[in-house]
């Protein structure tokens, strides 16, 4: 059976039920130019979420730099001291590297990112009340501001 010879609602089904299928179906028809047989809907879909998830990743390490620069601005005595910064440090550190590396692979990331700041503090919030609670703090009783505290230059550039 040659591609062009598959129905549409066939293709759908495919993407469903078999994807690499799918994808090497909707490939050769998109070669092919037979342009009115690709499952567009899917395929848009598709594109939207790759697109995402390197952005995600982005804000995946953006949470993670603020979790930790604000418990090594704030909580170092609760963990036990400069003992405990380092750690925080070396987990910052590593988190820049991974998001520069996306930085340079995909300049446009870095634009994207910045418009999640908010995003990622509202997640690093959630992640430090649950570092509390898990160490035996009551959250409520810390202050943790609702407004990030951090700026994006602070996250990508500021020295610990």
């Amino acid at each position: 059976m040659k591609v062009s010879d598959i129905s549409k609602e066939e293709l759908k089904r495919l993407y469903d039920e078999d994807f690499p299928q799918w994808a090497e179906i909707n490939l050769q028809l998109l070669k092919e130019k037979a342009y009115e047989l690709v499952d567009w809907d899917n395929l848009l879909e598709e594109i939207e979420d790759m697109s995402r998830s390197d952005l995600k990743a982005c804000v995946s390490f953006m949470v993670v730099i603020l979790e930790h620069l604000y418990k090594f601005d704030n909580f170092k005595d609760l963990a036990g001291g400069e003992t405990a910064g380092k750690s925080w440090i070396r987990s910052i550190e590593n988190s820049r590297d991974r998001l520069n590396l996306l930085f340079n692979r995909y300049p446009s990331l870095r634009i994207k990112t910045l418009t999640e700041l908010s995003w990622a503090w509202e997640k690093a919030r959630v992640n430090l009340r649950i570092w509390l609670r898990n160490n035996n703090y009551n959250p409520d009783n810390f202050n943790i501001p609702e407004n990030c505290p951090y700026s994006f230059d602070d996250i990508i550039n500021r020295k610990l």
